[in-house]
C-alpha cells in the first residue's frame, strides 16, 4: 500500500479519473470546496437555476458512479452535484490533523458541502450503499434542510450485511489488487457488462491510500419532519435481502415509497438502472 497521505491520487488513478469525466455528456464544473474536514471534490453540472440534487457514492467508488444517470436526464432535469466522499477514491484530500472519525463528523462534513454549495434553495440529497448511509444520518440530524431523500440499495439503514458478502469481500478489502476488485464485481452483479471507463478507474483505487472508513449505527429516521423519503433496492443485491429490507423500511416509515428494482445487484444499480435512477430523481 502506498504511503502517500490518504486522498492523494497516483498519476495512474487521476488519469483513469480524467478519462471517465470526459464521459460525462454536459459539460462539468470540478472544484475543491473547503470544509473543516478537508478539500472536497464536486462535479457539478446541469441548468444553474434547476432544483439542486446532491449525489454520493458507495464506498469505494467516486462520483464518477452517477455518469450514467446524468446522461439518462438528471442533467437536464436538475442542478447535479455529485461529491467525492472524503477519505474514499476520489480527489477530495482530507485535512491534516482532523480525520472523519464518527457520524457527528461526517454529518459536519456533509452539512458544510451542503452549506458551501450556496444552493437557492433545500436540495435532495441521494445516495448508494455507503453513500445512502451517510445520506440517511444526515436527513435524521437536520431533516428540515433538505426537499427529499433518495436511498439507492442502502447498506446498515434498515438491514445489516449478510455474512456470506461481507466474507466475499474481506480480500478485497484488506489487500485489493485489480484482480480481485475485478473478481469482486463479477461475482455480485453476476458478470454483468459495466462501464469499461468506471472499471478502469476502479482499478485503480487498488492502490489509493484511504482511512478506514466510519462505522455506526442505524440511523433514527423516525423523528419528526423527516423529508418525503424514496428507497429504490436491488432485486439481485448479494449484501442484503431487497424484498425483506423494503418491508423493513416500510414498518419504519409508514410513508416511505420503496421499490426494488428488477434485473441488478447492489453494485450495478448506479450503472445499469440509470434510466430509473433519473426518472426517480427528476419528479
Amino acid at each position: 500500500m502506498s504511503a502517500k497521505p490518504a486522498g492523494t491520487a497516483s498519476p495512474h488513478f487521476r488519469a483513469a479519473y480524467d478519462d471517465a469525466l470526459a464521459q460525462w455528456p454536459f459539460p462539468v464544473d470540478s472544484r475543491g470546496l473547503p470544509t473543516p474536514y478537508g478539500l472536497t471534490r464536486i462535479n457539478s453540472c446541469g441548468p444553474l437555476a434547476a432544483p439542486p440534487l446532491v449525489l454520493l457514492p458507495g464506498g469505494g467508488a467516486t462520483s464518477l458512479v452517477w455518469r450514467a444517470a446524468v446522461a439518462a436526464g438528471l442533467g437536464r432535469t436538475h442542478r447535479v452535484h455529485a461529491v467525492d466522499l472524503v477519505g474514499e477514491p476520489g480527489l477530495s484530500v482530507p485535512a491534516e490533523g482532523r480525520p472523519i472519525r464518527s457520524t457527528g463528523d461526517l454529518d459536519g462534513w456533509l452539512g458544510a458541502v451542503i452549506d458551501g454549495l450556496a444552493a437557492s434553495g433545500p436540495v435532495t440529497l441521494a445516495g448508494h450503499s455507503y453513500g445512502a448511509w451517510i445520506a440517511a444520518h444526515h436527513a435524521a440530524r437536520h431533516p428540515r434542510r433538505l426537499a427529499r431523500l433518495v436511498l439507492f440499495d442502502p447498506v446498515q439503514v434498515f438491514a445489516g450485511l449478510r455474512p456470506g458478502y461481507v466474507l466475499r469481500a474481506l480480500p478485497m478489502l484488506l489487500r485489493p489488487t485489480p484482480v480481485r476488485i475485478r473478481r469482486f464485481l463479477a461475482w455480485e452483479t453476476a458478470g454483468a457488462d459495466l462501464d469499461p471507463f468506471w472499471l478502469r478507474l476502479q482499478d485503480t483505487t487498488a492502490g489509493f491510500p484511504t482511512v478506514r472508513p466510519v462505522t455506526g449505527p442505524r440511523p433514527d429516521l423516525t423523528g419528526p419532519g423527516l423529508p418525503p423519503t424514496d428507497l429504490f433496492l436491488a432485486e439481485r443485491a448479494r449484501c442484503h435481502d431487497a424484498a425483506r429490507v423494503a418491508a423493513a423500511a416500510r414498518a419504519a416509515l409508514p410513508g416511505v415509497r420503496a421499490e426494488v428494482l428488477p434485473g441488478v445487484s447492489h453494485h450495478s444499480l448506479p450503472l445499469l438502472a440509470a434510466d430509473t435512477v433519473a426518472r426517480s430523481l427528476a419528479v
